[in-house]
């Protein structure tokens, strides 16, 4: 079959015959013309073949049109619909009555169909468009007037024209569309319920362009000053903008949410990139809504390190055990968070920002785990993974750590900018000393990775760490000296050795809590007493009274950072002087709900 070039000059309309039998009310809609106009064009030349094999007439613009008749499939440029040349850098080409009255007129209205043919326009049975990649585009970077040329017009046009005439025109946004739709014509056209469907479909995926356009509109505006959320003071955060879209694709329904009387689904963030939504799983089970959420939480604690090789271990969005390995040995950190609570991190999730070794994987094995998170897996540590049938091993590219985070409130939602350390606060250069004599290296290390792991502890939490690693914590209280107590018992109480052999007692809930077997061996040894002695101390927010700081000073806590900010600072401060504790201030809070 030749393709019918596109002539550079317009032409005079076509007369159009408009075929009125089997036009009212049908059910199946069979495609007798059809308009291609897209940029993304995967799966193009294939549709076009099958569209030309079936009879279909198909019409075309710009390089899709030029694309089509490479492939020697004969194609009508819309210019010789419309009599007019495609203008103004592309910018106007379907914009014309001969296009949208051919897709908007009701066949089930003979009026409708008489006008069609005194006027000369031909009805249009399907219509695929996709759009310019403008959220692509602003992601690049590009500057403002490059991200406003792929603002698309003609095309959500189109797409809100077909899937509004629904009942006599089938519209396709997505070549993942395509197998179905090449299907349906040779069954002799779309069903209703399928039109329905892609009409769904389509409105969806223009909400979610205006979306993305829209917020990105109004935080160029809010950027130059020109709108209402501009920065609350001059030394204050930058508020998010007047207006925020979003708009997310249903990804997978969840047999439940939270509780099995809940109804669930995952969903993605079109064009986003990374996290959790986004990841491969490689083995398991299907995910939860709680593995979900619980996973998101142990990425969002392992990548607050980076730099260093970080395991996450996380229950009920809280941490079992955070802890690094400076020296980049993942099985030494999944160790160390092991060993902080081997009886919570029964049926945790982990989750790392570096590639899961043999070793470490030979350590999870003997442990109930729901969910293991990485960047990457190496091949034999995903064959020792993989045995265990009910372990779901995801592959997650590193989650987004920069823009805004929306929560749900009655009646509309909070905004505000992920909490991502912008004020600088995880330098111990820019911190005050307020007490003690200033912490050697190894001390101030701690006292680094437990303010960098404090931020993953549901408020009001308190975090003991020790040589690189978490040791207790104490999370989501409703006061401070609770929180405190509760760090200290857990630290004393729960944790274990971590060591390279012998076989630990049995804990409370009845496990070995051992992290080994086969090759790797036995690494935990049983109890370790008294491990809040000697340990550092991060606190989320400023401790209200002292009392909670002689908590963390009784239990032998030699070094304590904490924001400050209280009214009774100096009490507070008078108390680590007594005690001889070392203390800093870093300026900044890290609540988290």
């Amino acid at each position: 079959m030749t393709a019918s070039p596109a002539p550079s000059a317009p032409t005079s309309v076509p007369t159009a015959h408009v075929p009125t039998e089997g036009l009212v009310n049908p059910d199946v809609v069979p495609v007798r013309r059809a308009l291609v106009s897209v940029y993304d064009k995967t799966g193009l030349v294939e549709l076009a073949t099958a569209l030309a094999a079936a009879g279909v007439e198909i019409v075309s613009t710009g390089s899709t049109a030029a694309t089509i008749a490479a492939a020697g499939i004969a194609v009508t440029g819309v210019e010789r619909v419309t009599g007019f040349p495609e203008c103004l850098e592309g910018r106007v080409k379907t914009l014309h009555p001969a296009v949208h009255a051919g897709i908007l007129a009701d066949r089930r209205k003979p009026d409708h169909l008489a006008q069609l043919d005194s006027l000369g326009v031909a009805p249009l049975d399907l219509v695929v468009v996709n759009l310019y990649p403008f959220a692509a585009t602003v992601a690049s970077g590009a500057p403002f007037d490059a991200c406003v040329e792929q603002i698309d017009i003609g095309g959500p046009s189109m797409v809100r024209a077909a899937a509004k005439n629904h009942p006599g025109v089938a519209i396709l946004t997505s070549p993942d569309q395509y197998a179905e739709a090449v299907q349906a014509i040779a069954d002799g056209g779309f069903s209703l319920a399928q039109r329905r469907r892609l009409a769904a479909a389509a409105y969806a995926h223009t909400a979610a362009y205006d979306a993305a356009v829209a917020t990105w509109f109004a935080q160029q505006t809010e950027a130059d000053g020109a709108g209402a959320g501009t920065a609350a003071d001059a030394e204050g955060p930058v508020a998010p903008p007047a207006y925020a879209g979003a708009a997310y694709e249903r990804l997978a329904a969840l047999r439940y949410g939270e509780n099995p009387h809940q109804g669930a689904a995952v969903y993605i963030a079109p064009g986003a990139r990374g996290g959790v939504a986004n990841a491969r799983q490689l083995s398991g089970r299907a995910m939860s809504y709680n593995n979900y959420t619980d996973t998101d939480a142990a990425l969002r604690a392992a990548y607050d390190h980076d730099g260093e090789v970080c395991v996450a271990i996380i229950k009920h969005a809280n941490p079992c055990g955070v802890a690094i390995s400076p020296s980049g040995d993942i099985a030494q950190a999944h160790r160390l968070a092991h060993a902080c609570d081997p009886v919570s991190a029964f049926g945790g999730v982990i989750a790392t920002n570096a590639t899961v070794t043999a070793a470490m994987a030979h350590q999870i094995k003997p442990i109930f785990t729901e969910v293991v998170a990485a960047p990457a897996f190496e091949d034999e540590a995903l064959e020792i993974l993989r045995a265990k049938k009910n372990l779901r091993v995801l592959a997650v590219e590193p989650p987004e750590r920069e823009g805004w985070e929306i929560k749900q409130i009655s009646g509309g939602a909070v905004i505000q900018e992920r909490d991502a350390y912008q004020a600088g606060d995880d330098d111990p250069a820019a911190w005050t000393l307020a007490a003690g004599h200033p912490a050697d290296e190894a001390t101030l290390a701690d006292l680094r990775f437990a303010w960098r792991a404090i931020r993953s502890v549901k408020s009001n939490a308190i975090l003991l760490a020790s040589g690189g690693a978490t040791v207790g914590v104490g999370m989501g209280q409703v006061n401070r000296v609770d929180s405190c107590r509760l760090a200290v018992e857990r630290a004393n109480t729960l944790g274990a050795r971590s060591t390279g052999d012998a076989a630990a007692p049995a804990s409370a809930s009845g496990e070995t809590g051992a992290v080994g077997g086969g090759d790797a061996g036995r690494i935990l040894t049983g109890p370790a007493p008294e491990r809040a002695r000697g340990a550092v101390a991060a606190s989320d927010a400023f401790f209200p009274f002292a009392d909670g700081l002689r908590v963390l000073i009784d239990a032998g806590v030699r070094a304590v950072v904490q924001p400050g900010g209280s009214i009774r600072d100096e009490e507070v401060i008078a108390a680590a002087k007594a005690a001889g504790v070392t203390m800093y201030l870093t300026g900044q809070r890290h609540f988290f709900h």
